[in-house]
């Protein structure tokens, strides 16, 4: 499933025209993208949790040369799901 499988999903549900439901879809990933960038948690009750986390700077090795290289400090998304989605999906 993809994006526009679930605005047709959404638009099937809604029965206003694609356009809206397109607009549905999008709202909700640009709140949750936005709310990750400035560091909040996103709870989706029977869905999970979106969050970010920090990871440190650290020594590395290129595979090829085997040269260690530096990388920085960053922060990534991570999700964890919540029971009734782990029960759903066994």
């Amino acid at each position: 499933m993809n994006k526009a499988d679930i605005v047709d999903k959404v638009h099937g549900v809604l029965g206003s025209t694609k356009a809206d439901a397109e607009r549905a879809v999008e709202t909700m990933i640009d709140c949750v993208v936005s709310s990750l960038k400035e560091g909040d948690e996103v709870s989706i009750a029977g869905l999970g949790i979106f969050a970010t986390k920090a990871r440190p700077a650290r020594q590395g090795r290129n595979p090829r040369t085997g040269e260690t290289i530096h990388i920085n400090a960053t922060r990534t998304a991570k999700f964890r799901p919540a029971k009734a989605l782990k029960d759903a999906v066994k």
